[in-house]
């Protein structure tokens, strides 16, 4: 793997499946009484939040702790950043207090990647989120639950899967890191979107477009319905929720269209009633809960790649030796 995970289009199939293949084993691992791993002690990895997240921190910060890393939380808001520091004086400042990781969600496209190419910090950089530009541990542990539901037999990648993912294209950094890696690892990637949801230049995107919902579901092994990010929009997109909920809404109705293997997916946060009804999110065949568990594993199999050393087998017995001491 490199030194950096800022997109997952710098991901090569073996190294996709080096994390997956990892994660695999560290999930099984947290199952133990004691979920911890001596693998980064002495390390330390900050989190540097320029934007709200609750998923995303929490997930890295607990991935963090069970390899025993030393973890600081830096938030923006009430920090030097809200009174004008730059991303570089941060930067400096992680650096000369010995950061070895800096997981960093930021409100600017690019940020991650302009830190990993800078000379400001000397450890790994990994993307929590940048703008509407990629989330690639989102695309790693989306790939991971595929994966498992798909593949139950053991197979690797998700070659010649179908994957759906509908809703607000334009804004999501999570359908960009999924159409890249999900191409890597062989699946054929199916967007359904207005037509005002949808960013230029999509047509040269390696996936198929589709407006139709109900038309591409009986063919579909994995559904993934996005959230309609307001927050990021400042003109109106579609006519009424109701008119968007008609046409790009996940229902019962729908979901009975699907094949019986099929699963639901949603990165989170839900807004029930608006792209995904309350009866399609608690039904089991919807992973989104399932999901952030397997952050965790997917996220501590980044870190453990990026920063760790000795392999999970020898991991485990030094851990299992240290702990009947």
């Amino acid at each position: 793997m490199k030194r950096h995970l800022v997109s997952a289009a710098d991901l090569s199939r073996d190294d996709a499946l080096l994390i997956l293949d990892t994660a695999e084993e560290l999930a099984q691992l947290s199952g133990r009484a004691v979920k911890k791993l001596p693998t980064l002690r002495g390390r330390t990895v900050v989190n540097l939040f320029f934007e709200d997240s609750t998923r995303t921190k929490t997930s890295f910060e607990v991935a963090e702790k069970r390899l025993s890393a030393d973890v600081i939380n830096f938030s923006a808001k009430g920090s030097s950043v809200s009174k004008g520091e730059s991303l570089k004086d941060t930067a400096l400042t992680l650096q000369a207090m010995g950061a070895d990781a800096v997981v960093i969600r930021h409100h600017a496209s690019g940020a991650p990647a302009r830190l990993a190419q800078s000379d400001w910090l000397h450890g790994s950089v990994i993307n929590a989120g940048d703008g509407t530009h990629e989330h690639p541990t989102q695309a790693l542990l989306d790939a991971f639950t595929m994966r498992r539901h798909l593949n139950p037999g053991g197979g690797n990648d998700l070659a010649g899967r179908r994957v759906t993912i509908v809703g607000d294209v334009l804004h999501s950094r999570v359908a960009r890191s999924n159409v890249h890696l999900l191409n890597t690892l062989g699946a054929q990637v199916t967007f359904v979107a207005p037509p005002t949801l949808l960013p230029i230049g999509v047509e040269n995107w390696p996936c198929e477009i589709s407006y139709d919902l109900d038309a591409v579901l009986p063919k579909t092994d994995a559904l993934m319905m996005l959230r309609v990010q307001r927050e990021r929009m400042n003109a109106a997109f579609f006519p009424t929720e109701r008119e968007y909920s008609r046409r790009y809404g996940m229902n019962g109705r729908r979901m009975a269209q699907l094949p019986d293997h099929a699963i639901v997916m949603h990165p989170g946060p839900m807004v029930r009633g608006m792209e995904i009804t309350a009866e399609v999110a608690d039904s089991p065949r919807c992973t989104a809960v399932e999901q952030v568990a397997n952050g965790v594993s997917v996220r501590m199999a980044v870190l453990y790649l990026l920063l760790g050393g000795a392999t999970i087998a020898d991991t485990a017995r030094t851990d299992s030796v240290e702990t009947s001491q």
